[in-house]
């Protein structure tokens, strides 16, 4: 192989001068092993472009071996949109004038594009005739990916709401970000140069001296809170991290300051947990990303949010944590930020590495190069998961309320109409007994005024009960009585009341001890029996049954009414609940829900079973068990 670079040589040496010309054997030697051990790729060819040495470095660059190089033109590594460039260069090399430190693209045999720094020389004969170029060409991919590694932390820098400054070990202010224009009101032009004095109150210099003796021992100071003062002398209570700034050797040659306004929070107690969110941005995702979507850098909120490690996700496409079917929404965002727009505040959902799905509010801004180009975006996201749900429990609360108003409306009406009813009807039958009457019409309308009277201290007993239940106060009286007589007297008394209804009582026990309160019990019966007369206005016969089944004592009451449909058995137990269908008939919609809180208040249970036109079984079941 040296043999071959010794061919350069002697061509590379015939292009120099005379004095020069006479190379020694052991010369060409050692500059054969130069150009072959080299970490440059070294080129040579023609003026027509044609290659005619290619270096083992040349081989690793472009993937090429020497065999596949040779003799081909040197267009093969050139990109199509970058073809003029080599038009260009050869130009130069023809009028005898050497390019320097060229930067451009060239491309390798698997087709990546390559950043790299060309110097190419032009190569003479003996005679002082130009036969070629001698190129060597640098792989500056490193330099490339630092460049675009520091326009992305200036975006950032530029962006953030916090105040951003580095400084020297003696204190002179080299940057300035926007948001410390913005808060001191020095622009960066006045500050950049300027001892860092320039905003400590003099009581406060002792500071200072504290936090750069931190740092020249490589410590970082955190949330040191302070107070700086602006250009037009008002204070501004501050929170200080200041950190390390070390050259490529760890030398420590400076500090970097990131500080918060908090004056706000000395002001307002009530905004503190907004001021907390403010003070601690470092909560938010920060991820940036090139045109193509690649994930270029992704922070420790965005691990947490996410799921993914930063090793997991750099060199990923951002569609990693896109669901599928909001892939468009990227195509939007890269489109806006190509443009030179920023995106804020977008309200979107993304996926987590365990298949969660993140409701997020997005900010998007253009990350720009040295020369303004835009090279890709930085993505801060918040997750407003809470925030949303608050909303929908807002709402959901709105709507109950409504509901319950609309409850409340329906209620006063129905209970105005019901406690009217019987005053109506008792102030007409003491209306009528004050006219001259045979004395058995006379018993009848007195009879039917204490009917009207019993109806309403009824309705007025329901709603102090429903008060009772609201507040806690509902009394139970447990004490051990017999349910077969109880049950035996409410079907009397119903029956008394209502002579024109057929009451059947099905039973095998004589008697059964249970605790409880029997009165609450026996007002339970005597609801069932009245809705059983109530909503069976066509049918004269209900049935009431009783046992004893696994240790429990089950009531039932079955009438053969208008039924109910299958999907209101549960609503009719709620307060104030009547069936659309019976609006006709009277009532508040107390009785079951008063039924219900009795039965549970005795540890028991209470249901309904029914099919529209065939009737209804209303049951209760109640422990046995003495102690």
């Amino acid at each position: 192989m040296l043999s071959r670079y010794k061919t350069m040589n002697q061509t590379i040496a015939g292009a120099l001068p005379p004095d020069a010309i006479s190379l020694s054997e052991e010369k060409q030697a050692m500059l054969a092993a130069i150009v072959a051990s080299s970490d440059d790729a070294i080129i040579s060819k023609t003026t027509k472009g044609i290659i005619t040495t290619w270096n083992p470095a040349a081989e690793r660059m472009f993937g090429y071996i020497e065999a596949e190089a040779i003799g081909r033109s040197i267009m093969m590594i050139v990109p199509p949109d970058r073809q003029a460039e080599e038009v260009y260069i050869i130009g130069q090399i023809l009028q005898g004038r050497k390019i320097e430190h060229f930067e451009t693209l060239r491309t390798t045999k698997d087709g990546r594009q390559i950043p790299v720094s060309v110097t190419v020389s032009p190569i003479l004969n003996k005679n002082g005739v130009i036969i070629g170029a001698s190129k060597i060409a640098r792989d500056i991919s490193d330099r490339h990916l630092a460049r675009e590694k520091q326009a992305i932390l200036a975006a950032i820098v530029s962006s953030s709401d916090d105040i951003i400054i580095s400084k020297t070990l003696q204190g002179i202010i080299t940057s300035w970000n926007k948001a410390a224009e913005k808060i001191f009101a020095y622009t960066e032009a006045e500050a950049v140069g300027q001892h860092i004095s320039l905003i400590i109150p003099p009581d406060r210099l002792s500071e200072e001296d504290f936090i750069i003796g931190q740092i020249a021992n490589g410590r970082k100071v955190d949330h040191f809170e302070t107070i700086r003062r602006g250009k037009n002398g008002q204070d501004v209570h501050l929170s200080v991290t200041v950190s390390p700034v070390v050259d490529e050797q760890g030398k420590i040659i400076g500090a970097s300051k990131v500080a918060r306004d908090i004056s706000s929070a000395r002001h307002a107690a009530e905004n503190k947990g907004l001021l907390t969110a403010i003070s601690n941005t470092s909560d938010d995702t920060i991820v940036s990303k090139t045109l193509e979507g690649i994930i270029t850098s992704w922070n420790q909120a965005a691990e947490k949010m996410f799921g993914y490690s930063e090793e997991e996700a750099l060199g990923q496409h951002i569609s990693l944590i896109i669901p599928p079917e909001r892939i468009e929404e990227e195509t939007y965002i890269i489109s806006e930020v190509s443009s030179g727009n920023k995106v804020d505040h977008f309200q979107t959902v993304r996926k987590a590495k365990d298949g969660r799905m993140v409701q997020i509010s997005l900010s998007v801004s253009p990350i720009l190069d040295d020369n303004g180009k835009i090279i890709g975006a930085s993505k801060i996201a918040r997750d407003i998961s809470d925030h949303l749900r608050l909303q929908e429990e807002k709402a959901q609360l709105y709507d109950e309320i409504k509901a319950l108003n609309d409850k409340k409306d329906e209620f006063i009406g129905m209970a105005s109409h019901e406690l009217k009813t019987p005053l109506t009807s008792i102030q007409a039958y003491l209306q009528i007994l004050n006219n001259d009457m045979p004395e058995e019409r006379r018993k009848d309308f007195l009879r039917r005024t204490g009917q009207q009277v019993k109806k309403l201290n009824q309705l007025v007993s329901d709603l102090l009960d429903i008060s009772k239940i609201e507040a806690g106060k509902l009394q139970i009286n447990p004490e051990p009585f017999d349910i077969c007589t109880v049950v035996r007297d409410a079907i009397e008394l119903i029956t008394y009341t209502s002579p024109t209804h057929t009451v059947r009582f099905q039973t095998d026990l004589n008697d059964l001890l249970v605790l409880g309160d029997s009165q609450r019990i026996e007002q339970v019966i005597l609801n069932l029996l009245t809705n059983a007369i109530r909503y069976a206005p066509s049918s004269k016969d209900i049935d009431v049954y009783l046992s004893e089944e696994s240790g429990l004592v089950k009531v039932g009451v079955r009438d053969r009414g208008i039924g109910i449909p299958e999907n209101k058995l549960t609503e009719i137990f709620s307060r104030f609940y009547r069936i659309a269908e019976n609006k006709n008939t009277s009532g508040l919609g107390l009785g079951l829900y008063l039924a219900r809180q009795i039965i549970e208040r005795h540890h028991g249970r209470i249901w309904a079973e029914s099919k529209p036109g065939e009737g209804s079984v209303f049951y209760f079941t109640l422990p046995i068990e003495i102690n």
